[in-house]
């Protein structure tokens, strides 16, 4: 049985923010198919041009792109942040209560 009394806290805030990265492209793609979806609606003409923003790229395209660059960015900064504020929690209440025991076959 090994007990883990210690966490270094920039490695699992790498660690996190390395699976936070691959949800946020996992999201990201999902949220693209958004953007799929408002093209098809422009090209078939339930969803007027103007209301777009961005003259020369549909609205949708730029959603799809916005969201397969800025999700996994977004998503890897908050998962660093949150491995730092984890870990930091962690073993602060490790020193009172003594950690966690792992049984490993």
């Amino acid at each position: 049985m090994a007990k883990v009394k210690k966490i270094n806290i920039f490695s699992f805030a790498k660690f996190q923010a390395i699976l936070a990265t691959f949800l946020g492209l996992i999201v990201g793609i999902l949220y693209s198919f958004g953007g799929l979806i408002i093209d098809v609606l422009v090209s078939i003409g339930w969803v007027s041009s103007e209301d777009a923003c961005t003259p020369g790229l549909s609205f949708g395209t730029v959603l799809a792109f916005g969201a397969l660059v800025g999700m996994p960015l977004i998503f890897a900064m908050f998962g660093f942040l949150l491995g730092l504020v984890e870990a930091f929690i962690y073993n602060l209440f490790a020193r009172w209560f003594g950690g966690m025991k792992f049984d490993f076959f």
